[in-house]
């Protein structure tokens, strides 16, 4: 019996799956090709070659022009809830996760009220998010001033590690830390294993540096210089490297840290780094002034700056690509004056993350495999979350069927989001999440997303 019929046999034993979902681009770990894949009680239970002809009670076809993915991880997303649900919320953020093809996001732990710096606040968030999630959810951390002895009890209690700023997050419940507070708190995590993640602009330099006003973008730039990031990134290498902790720097805009970071990798410490959409696909020269909705922190740079950036991901310096979606009220973020000093810093993008990336790269001719990578299978092994990231077997049946060359122009009225101001307004981008599955149901109405805990099999 050759091996395909020997396959059929089996697959007829176990009678129908619950669904099959068959098409000609399946992106697995072996690449893309045609194949069809069993879900059984939400987990893939068999990935096979296309005409095998599983048996599902439902069955889903791939059109010609889709690509079968798995869902996105994204490590950084601000929800705001509870205490700022006027900002976003977990019905909102996860209903614009599952549009732009998400399945999986972390939330920050701070901008909710109160932050996630003690189990009370854990579960105050867990009881919204539960109620809420069209997507599942895990939750970070926070190391601030003062709280070292909550972070084993955070940690046990299954969050994914523990974000710190290291200069003003402009909120003041969630303070930065100091050289030395960082690195008492890293020794903590170390004997954890435990993973920092840093917000890394230096406070010295920026308050060196001219302050944002005024509505004129190179202002802001310069308020928020490379150097920042650069100061902060070398401390942060440092005590990584004294303490063995594991640490990843957040939202990295400044292409020339990556040296640095590259080679402190290649002497054994543990260090980790990301960028976001927003990095790879702006330029600071194309900011009007008075457009508040491309501020964020660290800013968005040049674009000499921005193609370095690119060849980091494509080095392996840079390991993942996540949104940092940060969304805010219209009163906040877009202020009449359209002084930069004056706005809310943060780029809201979950449910665009992908098509803004994949435009982005296939304008440089680097693969969707590649950006698929960045974004599902090397967040999900960052945070531990064995279950995501990839179509195979004994995964989660987290999907999204995607058209790779379908153009759109970005409507703000067609976001999910819950305040629809964006930097990509009319903007025209490649590339359409067409339905979006969570351990293989359709998400539609009704929210079935789970709470996810770190260690979670």
């Amino acid at each position: 019996m050759s091996p395909t019929a020997a396959r059929q046999v089996a697959a007829a034993d176990l009678g129908p799956y619950e669904l099959v979902v068959r098409g000609r681009r399946v992106l697995t770990p072996e690449g893309l090709r045609p194949a069809e894949v069993a879900v059984r009680g939400g987990t893939i239970a068999a990935v096979e070659p296309l005409g095998t002809d599983l048996a599902g009670t439902r069955v889903l076809e791939v059109a010609a022009d889709e690509v079968l993915l798995p869902g996105l991880v994204d490590s950084h997303v601000h929800v705001n809830e509870p205490g700022r649900t006027e900002w976003e919320g977990f019905a909102s953020a996860t209903r614009a996760a599952a549009a732009g093809g998400v399945t999986t996001i972390v939330d920050m732990p701070l901008n909710s009220v109160p932050p996630t710096t003690d189990l009370a606040a854990l579960e105050a968030k867990r009881a919204r998010a539960g109620r809420a999630a069209f997507v599942d959810v895990g939750f970070w951390g926070g190391a601030v001033p003062g709280n070292t002895a909550q972070l084993r009890p955070l940690h046990e209690a299954g969050v994914f590690g523990f974000k710190c700023f290291l200069t003003d997050s402009g909120v003041p419940d969630f303070a930065p830390l100091g050289p030395e507070e960082l690195e008492h708190d890293l020794v903590a995590l170390a004997a954890l294993d435990a993973l920092m993640i840093v917000h890394a602009e230096d406070p010295g330099v920026i308050a060196a540096a001219p302050p944002a006003h005024g509505a004129r973008y190179a202002d802001f730039l310069a308020s928020r210089p490379p150097r920042a990031e650069a100061a902060a990134i070398a401390m942060v290498i440092e005590r990584a490297r004294r303490t063995g902790a594991r640490a990843h720097v957040l939202h990295l805009s400044d292409a020339g840290a990556l040296p640095m970071i590259a080679a402190a990798r290649a002497e054994g410490v543990r260090i980790t780094v990301e960028t976001c959409p927003h990095y790879l696909a702006l330029a600071a020269q194309d900011v009007p002034d008075g457009a508040t909705a491309f501020k964020c922190c660290p800013p968005i740079r040049e674009a000499g700056n921005r193609d370095r950036l690119w060849q980091g991901l494509t080095d392996g310096v840079i390991d993942i690509v996540v949104t940092d979606h940060s969304p805010a009220t219209a009163e906040l973020k877009a202020p009449p004056s359209g002084d930069f000093g004056e706005a809310w810093g943060g780029v809201a993008s979950l449910q665009l993350g992908l098509a803004v990336v994949w435009s982005a790269a296939r304008a440089r001719g680097v693969a969707l495999e590649e950006v698929v990578r960045w974004m599902s299978p090397a967040p999900a092994a960052l945070l531990g979350l064995t279950r995501k990231g990839a179509i195979a077997v004994g995964r989660d049946a987290d999907l999204a069927v995607f058209a790779p060359d379908e153009e759109f122009v970005v409507d703000p009225s067609r976001l999910h989001h819950k305040h629809p101001i964006t930097p990509y307004a009319g903007r025209r981008l490649t590339g359409a999440v067409r339905s979006t599955l969570l351990r293989g149901r359709a998400i539609t109405d009704v929210p079935h997303g789970t709470l996810l805990r770190r260690g979670d099999a």
